[in-house]
């Protein structure tokens, strides 16, 4: 398991720091948002060869991270409304 920093916010991978999932996502909405970010980067790399595919590939990704509270506000600068709200959309827009 990825080593954590004290505050909980980001794990240390190789010497570099990477934001953590919001840890206030229900289960089945970080389910939910960890399917579809690996469908997208599935796509990402089997689009290949096709700009338009990519670049769409690329932004589901980057809406499942959003989604997840790794891109995007900070989570921990939200209060609970503003987290809802950026998980409900990243899921309206992933399975619309």
């Amino acid at each position: 398991m990825p080593e954590r920093t004290p505050d909980g916010r980001y794990v240390v991978v190789d010497g570099r720091r990477w934001r953590t999932a919001d840890p206030s996502l229900p289960d089945d909405v970080r389910a939910r948002l960890l399917h579809h970010l690996g469908v997208a980067r599935s796509a990402v790399r089997t689009s290949k060869g096709d700009d338009d595919a990519v670049a769409a590939a690329r932004a589901r990704v980057q809406l499942a991270k959003t989604g997840l509270g790794e891109r995007g506000p900070a989570w921990w600068d939200q209060d609970d409304d503003e987290r809802r709200a950026r998980w409900e959309l990243a899921l309206r827009e992933l399975d619309g």
